[in-house]
């Protein structure tokens, strides 16, 4: 059975707003680290824009969103956990509505 259009349309809703909420615990994360450097909080800063583009056209365009999700889980890997478990599940929601 093929899953109906508004179907499809309210399972991305719903993934919109877990990729929002997910951006914002982000940000929350980075907020109450220590040693978050500029170029890194600009990266996350850029990365939020573009997802919010994404998310309110209404096409499925070719994005550098994920990539630059996976390059800001990088640079969390090591330093950052809180932040690399989040951006991970971020990559995981992106995936899922296909970026």
């Amino acid at each position: 059975m093929v899953p109906s259009r508004t179907g499809l349309g309210m399972r991305r809703e719903y993934l919109s707003e877990n990729i929002k909420d997910l951006l914002s615990q982000l940000q929350k994360a980075l907020a109450e680290t220590e040693h978050v450097d500029d170029e890194t909080l600009d990266m996350v800063r850029k990365l939020d824009k573009d997802i919010d583009t994404f998310i309110d056209s209404a096409e499925d365009v070719n994005s550098p969103v994920l990539d630059d999700a996976i390059a800001l889980e990088a640079r969390f890997a090591a330093n950052h956990p809180v932040a690399e478990r989040i951006i991970r599940e971020l990559i995981d929601s992106l995936g899922r509505i296909g970026i």
